[in-house]
């Protein structure tokens, strides 16, 4: 029988098999060759860290409530994967048995999907698994430098140099940022963001960020600051570095707050606007031109032109037999990854 990765509980991964249903008359059927996790969100949930796992969501309001808590183990780990297509079902007629394609899925051996999934996609000649497996985290750093509403001349700064983070970083630069300022803690990482473009690159551990972000911006500050780690402190930070009546973008999914952000100080004395950024919640802010498949679209061109992404990036890659082995360690060990990949 084939086998998938899935939590069981908070950071308890297993390898566990599954059967594969027949195939609908709708269906695609695709064995995996590689996939990739996405660290940030994915991880809030193998550890069960993430605030909005805590309470339901009220569909009317939009708000979270107390509540019960919906049943989240076993959770399938990982993002998406590419393959061959193995089998379609009586009634599809964009697939064919033979073709390469890819779509969100966890790591497991087989992925089956209903032939009209909008991610569900072909895998271009010419084009890289490691640059496939980057659409998701291009996708909302894409969405965060519109909503960001970076400028030609500006200058951005960017907390964490994850996937999400090393792309905004991209495409910052792509979008005409004069200057663009790599925080991260993590050696490897903001050596990742200087071969992307960063012009600068500052360890939070040894400086005050926000300070540094100003000396380099003439003490103005930068016209935009992105949070990508889910830190409270980085993004206070941000705050501190942005520049009077900037944008500070938000992009992590956060925990619940314990500390590390005043919004008492230059919050409120130097009036920077807070933008919460997430490709996929449309209608977007640019409703009705863009949407979410439309940011998909430019983002998945700009990675199949070779214009942002890096295979690189996609590290280590390890065969689908140790992968639970590999999970733990970048939840363990994040300064030994980027975005880790799997080859079946």
């Amino acid at each position: 029988m084939p086998l998938e990765l899935v939590a069981v509980a908070p950071r308890k991964p297993v390898l566990r098999e599954y059967e594969d249903a027949p195939v609908k008359p709708n269906e695609v059927r695709f064995r995996c060759q590689y996939a990739a996790a996405k660290h940030g969100t994915e991880l809030g949930m193998y550890r069960a860290e993430a605030s909005w796992f805590r309470m339901p969501k009220d569909a009317e309001t939009g708000l979270y409530m107390p509540g019960e808590r919906a049943k989240l183990f076993p959770v399938g780990l990982g993002n998406m994967a590419v393959g061959v297509v193995t089998e379609v079902g009586a009634d599809v007629k964009r697939f064919k048995v033979g073709e390469r394609v890819f779509c969100h899925t966890h790591f497991r051996e087989t992925v089956t999907r209903p032939e009209a999934s909008a991610d569900l996609r072909r895998w271009p000649d010419g084009m890289s698994w490691q640059a496939v497996m980057q659409v998701d985290p291009a996708e909302f750093a894409l969405g965060a430098v519109r909503d960001g509403c970076v400028r030609v001349g500006d200058s951005a700064a960017v907390f964490g140099m994850g996937a999400i983070g090393l792309l905004t970083v991209q495409l910052a630069k792509l979008q005409g940022a004069e200057l663009v300022i790599a925080v991260d803690p993590l050696p490897n990482r903001r050596e990742f963001a200087q071969r992307l473009g960063a012009d600068l690159a500052l360890d939070p551990t040894q400086c005050d960020a926000g300070v540094e972000i100003k000396k380099a911006t003439g003490k103005r500050g930068a016209d935009v600051t992105f949070e990508v780690s889910g830190s409270y402190t980085a993004l206070q930070q941000a705050i501190r570095g942005v520049a009077f009546g900037g944008n500070v973008v938000a992009v992590a999914v956060y925990k619940e707050c314990h500390g590390g952000l005043d919004l008492g100080t230059e919050w409120h004395f130097n009036r920077p606007n807070l933008i919460s950024t997430r490709a996929c919640s449309d209608p977007n802010r640019d409703h009705p031109r863009w949407d979410n498949p439309r940011i998909i679209n430019a983002a998945f061109r700009l990675l199949q032109q070779g214009r942002i992404g890096l295979d690189d990036m996609v590290q280590p890659i390890v065969p689908f037999q140790e992968v639970v082995e590999a999970y733990m360690a970048i939840d363990e060990h994040p300064e030994r990854s980027i975005k880790l990949g799997v080859r079946f």
